[in-house]
């Protein structure tokens, strides 16, 4: 899917940079946000880092980052949304204890929506049966939090910011991730007394 959207860009666009820069740093967020650990923030933090010396193009950067992980949030909800609820559920090894981490998986999800979506493995949602109407716009908002701060970060701080996203960690993460959803809450809110 990356592979097509990149190429619809380039028929459009001239990018400024290596064309195959750009492919890797799309294939990178989305293989992150499938649930494939490692990738996505160091290729996204190396490409901030060329980005401030002149070598990509920031917007670029960003937009095809948040494309990638956008379209892999989407993969690995499809994924876990298919064959996610029937492989925990299925019988074998520690059926009572995957059952169980299923229920408790479907409370946080219901309970916490984008925050669930913003930390946990997009396949994990599809499992949990969260609900496309939900999960989009929480995958893309979560995906664009994501991409400015490890992308926009890593182009303001540079290398550094690996120690930065180390440090503030979960509290940190948790803490901004509530004044993002405080930020919703309070436009949904707006929204209902207007109605």
């Amino acid at each position: 899917m990356n592979t097509v959207l990149l190429a619809a860009l380039h028929v459009h666009h001239h990018f400024h940079g290596p064309s195959l820069g750009y492919l890797a740093i799309g294939l990178a967020a989305a293989a992150s946000w499938i649930g494939v650990p490692g990738p996505g923030e160091p290729v996204l933090i190396s490409a901030g880092v060329l980005a401030a010396r002149g070598r990509l193009d920031l917007a670029e950067v960003l937009a095809v980052a948040w494309a990638g992980a956008v379209a892999g949030g989407v993969g690995g909800w499809v994924i876990g949304h298919r064959a996610g609820r029937a492989l925990l559920s299925s019988p074998g090894p520690l059926l009572h204890k995957r059952e169980k981490a299923l229920a408790r998986g479907e409370r946080f999800f219901s309970r916490y929506g984008i925050l669930a979506v913003y930390f946990a493995p997009s396949w994990v949602a599809g499992s949990t049966g969260m609900g496309g109407s939900r999960f989009l716009p929480a995958n893309a908002v979560s995906g664009l939090i994501w991409t400015l701060l490890v992308g926009g970060g890593a182009y303001v701080v540079g290398p550094p910011i690996t120690e930065v996203v180390d440090d503030i960690g979960l509290v940190g993460g948790l803490l901004l991730a509530g004044l993002v959803a405080a930020g919703l809450i309070a436009t949904v809110l707006r929204r209902r007394r207007r109605r």
